[in-house]
């Protein structure tokens, strides 16, 4: 694909984006909003550590 032609693809999607109104949850958002987290924490502190012990190697 030419650039001409991804350009304009870019252009389409980012219009779509901009002007379409997606459904809004407004539990979802509440729950946001209130800090009530409804995942799992992403790591424990151990692996945090090693993260920043291996970083600080390099």
């Amino acid at each position: 694909m030419g650039r001409g032609r991804a350009k304009a693809k870019q252009t389409k999607v980012a219009r779509e984006l901009k002007y379409s109104s997606p459904g809004l949850d407004a539990e979802a958002l509440q729950r946001e909003l209130a800090g009530v987290s409804t995942r799992e924490p992403e790591s424990s502190d151990d692996e945090n550590d090693y993260e920043e012990d291996d970083y600080r190697r390099r």
